[in-house]
C-alpha cells in the first residue's frame, strides 16, 4: 500500500483526518503550500490534480518560475570521521566520492 501520489513530476504523501472524515495532502518538495482534500480516493486524486495544475497555471499567469521537487543537489554534513571513511571506500571502489554517494543513497531508499 502506498501513501503517495505522484503527478507531472510532483508527489504527494495523503493522510487521512478521522475526526473530518477526509482525505488530504500537499505537494511535497516545493516551498509554496500547495493542498488537497476530497472524501475518496477518486476525488483525491483529482484533487491532486488539479492542484498541481493550478500551480502550474499561476506560476505561468504572474511570470513567476514553478519550483521544481528537486535540484539532485544534496548538502549536508556528517562527522569528519565519516567522511573520512566514505572518501576512503570511493577511491578504493575507483569512483568519486558523489558517484559513491549517489550509489550509496540509491541502494538506502529502495
Amino acid at each position: 500500500m502506498s501513501n503517495v501520489m505522484t503527478y507531472k513530476g510532483y508527489s504527494a504523501r495523503i493522510e487521512y483526518d478521522d475526526e473530518d472524515s477526509i482525505l488530504f495532502g500537499q505537494i511535497a518538495g516545493i516551498r509554496d503550500g500547495v493542498g488537497f482534500h476530497a472524501d475518496t480516493v477518486g476525488g483525491l486524486r483529482a484533487a491532486f490534480h488539479e492542484a498541481v495544475d493550478d500551480y502550474l497555471e499561476t506560476c505561468t499567469k504572474v511570470g513567476k518560475e514553478p519550483q521544481k521537487p528537486y535540484s539532485g543537489k544534496v548538502m549536508f554534513r556528517v562527522s569528519p570521521e565519516l567522511h573520512r571513511k566514505a572518501a576512503l571506500a570511493a577511491e578504493l571502489a575507483g569512483k568519486s566520492l558523489n558517484q559513491w554517494a549517489e550509489e550509496a543513497l540509491a541502494r538506502a531508499v529502495k
